[in-house]
């Protein structure tokens, strides 16, 4: 693994699996690939950064006042909280976004760290170039993401086996990687990227 990489987790809180708020079909599924690859980064020493929507209860991105989304990922509430069974590493770079009540902040870029320095801030200081993206979800967030990671110069790959779409409407995620495809990212299952470093046997 290259030492200007960087593991970048979107959004994989409560309201976004099962019996959440919001919850993605199988959201769930983006837990085991990702704490695989996170321990990876971690023992190669390699930083690992996770967002999560941190919305104030009142904002225009909630359906009740305007927007399109029931309301989900309050500020310190349940649904908020990181799925049980991710296992951030020590250490991991907490981005919150979403709590402007007057934006959508689908982007890790719209976010801010626990200092209040913006995404493009915290990679620039860890001299990260490349990015790895796996979160939810696939035609949202991890889309936003990913295209403002590409323009910044960032290279991006993102890990398919750790992402999952919402398809509201039916090509939604299909449309999301081409797009990214076209932005510049290239696609890797998590156990691609470890294996390609010796560290992992494929899975069965």
């Amino acid at each position: 693994m290259n030492n200007d990489a960087a593991l970048l987790i979107v959004d994989v809180q409560n309201d976004f699996c099962p019996h959440g708020a919001l919850a993605i079909a199988g959201g769930d599924r983006v837990v085991g690939p990702l704490n695989r690859i996170a321990e990876h980064f971690a023992a190669a020493a390699l930083p690992v950064l996770a967002t999560r929507d941190w919305h104030p209860p009142v904002t225009r991105h909630f359906k009740e006042f305007g927007g399109v989304w029931p309301s989900h990922c309050i500020q310190e509430s349940p649904g908020a909280a990181f799925h049980p069974a991710l296992r951030l590493p020590q250490g991991t770079v907490i981005i919150s976004k979403g709590s402007d009540p007057d934006s959508d902040a689908y982007s890790a870029f719209d976010g801010r760290s626990a200092d209040g320095s913006s995404l493009v801030d915290v990679l620039a200081a860890l001299h990260v170039r490349r990015l790895y993206i796996g979160g939810l979800a696939t035609d949202y967030c991890v889309r936003s993401s990913v295209l403002d990671a590409c323009r910044a110069g960032l290279e991006v790959t993102v890990l398919t086996d750790a992402i999952v779409g919402v398809d509201i409407v039916a090509g939604d995620c299909e449309r999301a990687m081409a797009e990214m495809a076209r932005a510049g990212a290239v696609f890797r299952t998590a156990d691609e990227v470890i294996i390609s470093r010796g560290k992992l046997q494929p899975t069965v």
